[in-house]
């Protein structure tokens, strides 16, 4: 029996160590640090949200691992088992400081690009490979804390690197594409592009291996960045949003053309108004360009902020034109077309 109580009792001090470092994580949890990030929320400054957010959670991981650490010297285990456990817990403290690191170096990145308005474009490309090099980093430091050498490693990536580097032309095609996309800043998230080969949307994201497209009809396009590079593309984001709305009309031969100019300028200022509003001062004209088989034929151009008001201008257009002129009297013609019969002699 004394035997087995001073057993127990050997267990009581790091254990209540534990305890004690597990009640100060979870107050240090729920008061200090909730209130830490409730006054981050409320100031303008950015960057103390982008390091304090990922730690929330992880300092209670934090506060265990030291109660463990301060626990070991009084339970009673051999020099090999102290040993061991000491490295699995060094290990733990470096990945869980290399996650917090990856978290902060991806919300580093974010802000910058939104700081720079497109010095860098937001994409997961950046966001993918700052986490990736911090955790190679963080991989070498637990090896290197293991007693593996990490020179040799090294060395031997060097090496088999040219090896991948052949097998995997295609994706590091893409990859190094996918650099040039962004750096060049042609292409970037949110533009609504149109390839030579008939695709066509949105940018959604270009990570390190393709570019996805978002067109009208919700569907995914996704073209890889070595394509997209070589590709002859549209971009109707640049040099800016505004775009110009092209309809095509046509009116009969006896109408009267300045009495058709007039209405329709007036028409179509009502349409642009009807979408645009006030934001775009541009005066809408109509150039006459045929004399077709059944009528004359003119453009009226107009102006939206988009490529997506087109569609609206051009509805209300329509709608509006046809009403104004069965009002005022001008034709829209029908399709005509005359035929001659040659009589041939028996």
């Amino acid at each position: 029996m004394p035997f087995e109580f001073s057993k127990i009792s050997s267990f009581i001090i790091p254990i209540s160590i534990l305890l004690g470092w597990v009640l100060a994580g979870l107050i240090f949890q729920k008061i200090i640090f909730s209130r830490i990030i409730k006054r981050a929320h409320k100031t303008d400054w950015k960057w103390d949200n982008i390091v304090i957010v990922p730690l929330k959670g992880i300092t209670l991981l934090w506060f265990l691992l030291a109660g463990i650490y301060l626990a070991l010297p009084s339970i009673p285990l051999s020099p090999y088992l102290s040993n061991m456990f000491q490295k699995t817990l060094l290990i733990v403290v470096i990945f869980s400081v290399t996650w917090v690191l990856s978290k902060i170096s991806v919300g580093v990145v974010k802000t910058y690009t939104e700081k720079t308005e497109g010095a860098l474009i937001s994409t997961s490309i950046f966001t993918n490979l700052s986490r990736v090099l911090i955790f190679i980093v963080g991989g070498l430091i637990i090896l290197q804390t293991l007693g593996i050498s990490i020179t040799p490693i090294i060395t031997a990536l060097g090496v088999g690197g040219i090896a991948i580097a052949l097998a995997l032309q295609d994706t590091l095609s893409s990859l190094f594409s996918g650099f040039y996309i962004l750096i060049s800043r042609q292409v970037k998230a949110g533009d609504y592009i149109k390839l030579d080969t008939g695709d066509e949307g949105y940018v959604v994201d270009i990570n390190w291996r393709n570019t996805t497209l978002r067109p009208f009809s919700n569907n995914i396009i996704i073209v890889p960045n070595s394509k997209l590079a070589s590709a002859i593309t549209t971009n109707y984001n640049l040099p800016e949003k505004e775009v110009a709305v092209r309809v095509q009309v046509g009116v009969s031969y006896d109408s009267d053309l300045e009495h058709v100019e007039k209405v329709t300028i007036e028409v179509a200022k009502e349409a642009m108004k009807a979408i645009v509003g006030d934001e775009l001062s541009f005066e809408p004209l109509i150039r006459y360009h045929t004399f077709a088989d059944f009528s004359i034929n003119f453009t009226v151009i107009m102006r939206g902020r988009d490529l997506l008001d087109q569609y609206t201008i051009t509805h209300e257009l329509v709608k509006r034109l046809h009403d104004r002129y069965k009002k005022e009297g001008i034709e829209i013609p029908f399709p005509i077309r005359t035929v001659h019969i040659k009589e041939t002699k028996p």
